[in-house]
């Protein structure tokens, strides 16, 4: 009998993997608070600094300021960030090193339950760091009005689709050497995915291709939420996000079925 690739949403199992990662932070809970300054920070060093030195950017027709041009594209920047950290580094640990999950699969567990609770747990912890960051733009000014609030669903999206790819990618590493090969598309993408400036400075061709990019698509759908900028290319790039973050998940579960099958 097959196995289905994709993991079943809403398995009860998959929790499992989700309390074990919950009782093994809870005792390491400074590393755990240590997130909720990130968003501190850098908003801060954004508003104090190149703020008033760059002056207002125009997004959809409306001058806003520096700030809060980049602060939503610092969000998904953290929402990215964090979902790499606990999808390839944390997982790859669990998967080559301390091989906890031989020890799972010894349960009535498999491995679809493994991989939609590894991103269940990228999800929890998404949801309380966006939750701080949009606390520190509404604090900081850095927030274009009460839109903003409809960048914490599209944060976890964010968070769900670089969850499910990093998972997928996560299963081809063969050590910690291959960690390079991460920092080589993750460097590029926070670099050059309009997140300090609007894609429109590009030329044309090269802003084709940052178009196409995950986290161009997120950042440019939280900084439309955030100014209340609604229409039908919104929707698009949540079917992008969505579409992206689906094929990740199946391919992360095909391949854990083939590293941890006996």
């Amino acid at each position: 009998m097959l196995t289905r690739a994709l993991p079943q949403f809403g398995s009860r199992r998959s929790l499992r993997i989700f309390e074990r990662n919950f009782t093994v932070y809870r005792k390491q809970w400074l590393m755990f608070v240590s997130g909720f300054f990130e968003p501190l920070f850098y908003l801060l060093s954004i508003g104090v600094g190149l703020n008033h030195l760059v002056g207002s950017v125009t997004v959809g027709g409306r001058h806003v300021s520096y700030a809060v041009f980049v602060a939503p594209g610092m969000l998904a920047t953290s929402a990215m960030n964090g979902a790499v950290i606990d999808s390839i580094f944390n997982t790859f640990f669990r998967l080559k090193i301390s091989h906890t999950y031989d020890a799972v699969l010894a349960t009535p567990l498999d491995v679809n339950d493994v991989a939609l609770g590894e991103v269940s747990w990228a999800l929890a912890r998404s949801a309380l760091y966006a939750a701080s960051f949009i606390a520190c733009m509404i604090l900081l000014g850095d927030s274009g009005g009460w839109w903003v609030l409809l960048c914490w669903p599209a944060a976890l999206l964010t968070s769900f689709t670089f969850s499910c790819v990093g998972l997928a990618a996560c299963t081809f590493l063969r050590s910690w050497q291959d960690f390079d090969l991460v920092a080589l598309v993750q460097l590029p993408l926070f670099l050059f995915s309009a997140t300090f400036f609007p894609i429109t400075l590009y030329p044309r061709a090269l802003g084709a291709l940052v178009s196409l990019s995950p986290l161009y698509q997120s950042a440019a759908l939280l900084r439309g939420l955030d100014l209340g900028q609604f229409g039908p290319i919104m929707v698009v790039r949540v079917a992008y996000l969505l579409a992206l973050a689906l094929a990740g998940l199946s391919v992360a579960a095909r391949r854990f079925r083939v590293i941890l099958s006996p």
